[in-house]
Order: structure tokens, then C-alpha cells, then sequence
């Protein structure tokens, strides 16, 4: 099904997910994303929090692809990040300039002010309260403003048991067309990319940290450890909330 811009807009539910598992199941995040640059002109957004694969995407789209219309790029300040993680948004914001579109909490646009209104270390007290706060919602609500027909993620199925049987296309609670371009690349074909195409990324990498979330939330990896096992460390807990 492919659209003109004349056509009408793409509506929710409206492309057949198991044939196209079937036929991007090993394709390159380049073939993916320039269907998706085809057949969904309008309500393309990428949602990122700047960790390795986001940026393979973003790069994909910007350096390679380059798209007549520029994709949105939908990012959730939890006001919780590293420097490191801001810092690299802004320089991706100038190396791609993008079209880039922060989100937050709906009462709070600082650290201080959200302890302020929830009292400190509510990660601590009520985990999924505070994502709820800092990612679901803002998350919802920049789709909604964005007219997002279809999200890309930079989900893959090696980064940790949650993912493992996830596909290429799928469709969120919403009735939305989810992507994972990078859904059969493994850590070493991501990093490969990144070398190879120069990719900026979170200095945080060469620290030990294997996937960056928020600060309070956030260890090194050691050896052996899956990709996500920094993440809520001592806990069962493997995602955030916003892929559940």
C-alpha cells in the first residue's frame, strides 16, 4: 500500500503487520525506514531517548535516507537525565538538525521542582508512579500533539528477555503502528554501525553503562550481564512502562 501525497492520510489499524513481519523479518533498518518514509507520509514520529540505537536510526534517517519532510523526533526529559544524555541531544540536535520535540511532566520543569511536588526519591518510593509521570504520560501526550500515525523505537530483541520476541511492526494500545528497525540487530551489529558511520553516543558507553536511562536509576553493566541489567538494578522490573 503505498501513498502519494494526495492520498488520504494513514489511519490506525490500516497496514497488515504479519505480512510485513514477514517481509522485513531480516531486513536493514535502512529498507524499513524507507517504507516507512513511503507508505506514511504524514504522522511519522520517531520517539528516542538518545541511547545507541536511537541514534543508528537517527543517522539512517538524516545522513542516508534525508526525507523531503523531516520526521519529528519525540524526546521525554524525566528532568532525571545525565548531563551526558542532555548534552548528547543537543549535539545531535545540530549535527541532524531536527525537528525536535521535548516532553515533561505536566507540573514540574525542573528536578528540584518536581521533588518539590512529589517529595524526593519518589523512584525509590513509587517506581511506576514516577514513570508514569515522567514517561507514560508525556509520552502519550506528544504522540497526540504530533498526529502520530506510526512511532519508531530503537527497541531490539537482544536487549533483554522483555524484547526477545518482539517484531519489526507491531501495533500499540492506540491502535498506532509501533516500528523496531533494529529489532533482529544484535549490541555488535548496532556498535558496528556507530563506528563505521562515525555515530555520536552517549560518553556514558565508555563508562561502563550499557543502556542509559535516569540518573537515580542507572548502573554500570559488568561482564556477562545483559544490556538492561543496569536498569533497575535489585529489582525485577525490566521496562519503563511506555512499551508495556
Amino acid at each position: 500500500m503505498v501513498y502519494t501525497p494526495e492520498a488520504p492520510v494513514a489511519t490506525r489499524q490500516q497496514f497488515d503487520i504479519d505480512k510485513l513481519n514477514q517481509q522485513f523479518q531480516f531486513a536493514h533498518p535502512r529498507e524499513i525506514l524507507a517504507w516507512c518514509i513511503e507508505n506514511i507520509p504524514h504522522g511519522l514520529v520517531q520517539s528516542t531517548a538518545f541511547g545507541v540505537s536511537g541514534m543508528v536510526i537517527m543517522d539512517v534517517l538524516y545522513r542516508d535516507l534525508q526525507p523531503q519532510r523531516r520526521v519529528p523526533v519525540l524526546f521525554l526529559d524525566t528532568l532525571h537525565h545525565f548531563q551526558e544524555t542532555l548534552d548528547l541531544v543537543e549535539q545531535s540536535r545540530k549535527r541532524y538538525n531536527l525537528d525536535l520535540h521535548v516532553y515533561k511532566a505536566l507540573d514540574a520543569d525542573s528536578r528540584e521542582a518536581f521533588a518539590l511536588r512529589y517529595g524526593d526519591e519518589l523512584w525509590h518510593r513509587a517506581v511506576d508512579k514516577f514513570h508514569y509521570l515522567t514517561k507514560v504520560e508525556p509520552l502519550e501526550r506528544g504522540l497526540k500533539d504530533l498526529d502520530t500515525v506510526a512511532w519508531i523505537t530503537g527497541r531490539r530483541r537482544d536487549q533483554s528477555p522483555s524484547r526477545a520476541n518482539m517484531g519489526v511492526f507491531e501495533y500499540d494500545k492506540k491502535g498506532r503502528l509501533k516500528v523496531n528497525p533494529l529489532a533482529y540487530w544484535t549490541r555488535n551489529q548496532t556498535w558496528g554501525y556507530v563506528i563505521e558511520h562515525g555515530v555520536p553516543y552517549n560518553v556514558l558507553h565508555d563508562r561502563g553503562y550499557a543502556s542509559i536511562g535516569d540518573e537515580p536509576l542507572t548502573t554500570p553493566v559488568a561482564a556477562g550481564e545483559h544490556e538492561r541489567a543496569g536498569r533497575w538494578r535489585g529489582s525485577a522490573k525490566m521496562e519503563c512502562g511506555i512499551h508495556l
